[in-house]
């Protein structure tokens, strides 16, 4: 495998990794040398209105990587399974060596209006796209500590986290939430030269984005609403003339924040948003 000024020799844990931001970030990483863990649900969760990864999606995260000349060991893990995600991490480190960054990125989208939520709606956002992370985290940062070298670990919050918007009340509280997780654990780990950051996306154009349940969350005044019609709403949300981020925009903002250009940035919320807060 060729190696890389960046990250050349390292080794990285990604969830969510089948495809949409994972699959672009185990790219990015794997370009810059790193391996890489993956893993992804790979089946249809239960509240989730669109339709989820496959076996197929991180299959081809895999043929991507090897393509590059990485290496990767994927696994279909849920993030609720904390067994499950201390055994692939344990066996990925046990093969690969190492551990060196984390990027705890799988989540899910439900939009919902927020007095009409059942529980399990609220109880599956809370549990994926909170206590997965923190699960997630548990499981894989111990390694980074044993290794000695110091790390970095990377949360996919949200612009949701920081800017509110109607029927997205438990995604916003659990992206949230990790804001404050992350400042913990970026205090926690500093001593052992582990950053800990977040980071803060607008609409990526990623399955979990460009599907029915979103262009109504940005069109609610359409039956039917497009594609087109959501961009033009998002667009009009953004101070950059775009409608959306690709998956790789966030992946370039990751790069920086786990290589040696970010060696000294830790507990900040890093916020991709075409202007959207402004």
């Amino acid at each position: 495998m060729s190696t890389s000024v960046q990250l050349g020799g390292k080794v990285a844990f990604i969830t969510g990794a089948a495809r949409g931001q994972g699959r672009s970030h185990a790219l990015a990483l794997a370009r810059e040398g790193a391996d890489i863990i993956a893993i992804d649900v790979c089946r249809q969760l239960e509240t989730v209105p669109y339709p989820g990864a496959t076996p197929a999606d991180l299959a081809e995260t895999v043929r991507q990587v090897e393509k590059l000349g990485g290496r990767i060991l994927a696994s279909e893990v849920d993030v609720r399974d904390a067994e499950a995600l201390t055994k692939v991490v344990d066996d990925g480190v046990a093969a690969l060596g190492r551990l060196d960054i984390v990027l705890a990125n799988a989540g899910i989208s439900a939009p919902t209006p927020t007095l009409e939520m059942d529980d399990e709606t609220w109880d599956t956002m809370i549990d994926i796209n909170l206590s997965g992370q923190f699960k997630t985290i548990r499981a894989a940062v111990p390694h980074i500590v044993a290794g000695g070298r110091g790390g970095a670990v990377v949360i996919t919050s949200s612009l949701a986290a920081l800017k509110p918007h109607a029927n997205i009340a438990h995604y916003a509280a659990a992206k949230a939430g990790l804001i404050g997780l992350m400042k913990v654990l970026a205090v926690e780990l500093a001593p052992h030269q582990i950053r800990v950051n977040t980071v803060h996306p607008s609409t990526v154009n990623t399955e979990m984005v460009l599907n029915e349940a979103t262009y109504k969350l940005f069109r609610p005044d359409l039956a039917n609403p497009t594609r087109a019609d959501y961009e033009a709403a998002a667009r009009q949300l953004n101070k950059l003339p775009t409608a959306g981020l690709d998956a790789a925009d966030i992946s370039d903002a990751i790069l920086y924040l786990v290589s040696d250009a970010g060696r000294y940035v830790t507990g900040t919320t890093h916020v991709i948003d075409c202007g959207a807060q402004l």
